[in-house]
């Protein structure tokens, strides 16, 4: 091999690795517009009266992303349901995990929004992969349509027993060492409460049906799930039938819940979709009731029903 082929060869390499390398520096690119310092923090009383039991009942919304078709017939069906609900049962607010917008399409944003607007209680999202297709401009564009408050992908509902943070991924589904360091200072700064921490989907291997989907941060999986009052990780992502997988589940301190995909389901197949939405409850003595509502069922199933107790401070 001669002298000028060798040099050839050798520049060829260069280019080619820094092709890739641009490749991993269009993700940090990404993750960097999301501005941490503006994240929010909203403050949270409740709606309950002094001598009622609950402290707060939040329902959840899991993914929409429907496909082919812009249309949210299931994601519609649950909110009428939650506003029904609410008649008897006083729902503080709602929660969406991310995927609404299938590839972040503004079809399928313009179709979600006045489904999402007719919903009684305030509604408080996250972004999720599908999201991510799109800009967080845009994202942030529509959310501001769903909850005027929502001027950041990422906040904290901080409550005088306990605090939500909102976290939405950096990236695909996964977050860079400047998000998963957001999420770890804020639960120590509002240690010792406890923490519901709000993801797109859990770290990997959470749920065993599909083990390598979800957070792969090395942050997030050593620091964020050690936090001592890092209490419930709430997510979706997977498209899980709740009959057919191990929905919830208590691994270490932290309480990990699936919330059901709306309009269709992948894990463990397709061949089986029931709408759900989930309902926590909290008490003023720190007991937590979820409950799993197939939609259009007034009463949720038993068999979904999961129950721990939170530390919540004096």
């Amino acid at each position: 091999m001669n002298q000028s082929l060798r040099v050839v060869i050798f520049l060829l390499v260069i280019l080619l690795s820094g092709c890739k390398g641009n490749q991993n520096l269009s993700n940090v690119s990404n993750s960097a517009k999301v501005n941490y310092a503006e994240s929010p923090e909203f403050m949270f009383a409740g709606l309950h009266a002094e001598d009622d039991a609950t402290l707060l009942r939040i329902a959840f919304l899991g993914d929409a992303e429907p496909k082919p078709l812009a249309e949210f017939p299931n994601m519609d069906a649950a909110v009428a349901h939650i506003n029904t609900l609410a008649q008897t049962l006083p729902v503080d607010f709602v929660i969406g995990i991310g995927d609404i917008a299938h590839k972040g399409t503004v079809i399928q944003y313009e179709a979600a929004t006045p489904v999402l607007q007719k919903l009684k209680a305030p509604f408080y999202p996250i972004m999720g992969n599908e999201e991510h297709g799109n800009t967080i401009e845009t994202y942030l564009n529509y959310a501001q349509k769903w909850n005027n408050k929502i001027v950041s992908p990422s906040y904290v509902i901080n409550h005088e027993k306990l605090a939500f943070i909102f976290a939405s991924p950096d990236y695909g589904r996964d977050f860079d060492d400047n998000g998963a360091r957001w999420i770890f200072e804020q639960i120590q700064r509002l240690a010792p409460k406890p923490v519901v921490l709000v993801v797109h989907g859990a770290q990997q291997g959470v749920f065993p049906e599909n083990p390598e989907k979800g957070i792969s941060n090395k942050l997030f999986i050593e620091k964020v799930i050690l936090q001592s009052n890092l209490a419930v990780v709430i997510s979706g992502d997977l498209h899980m039938d709740m009959d057919r997988v191990n929905h919830s589940k208590k691994i270490g301190n932290v309480h990990y819940l699936h919330i059901p995909a709306l309009e269709r389901t992948k894990i463990p197949d397709e061949t089986t979709h029931t709408p759900m939405f989930r309902v926590m409850t909290i008490g003023k003595d720190g007991k937590v009731s979820v409950d799993t509502y197939a939609v259009g069922e007034a009463a949720p199933r038993k068999e979904h029903t999961y129950s721990f107790t939170l530390s919540l401070p004096e």
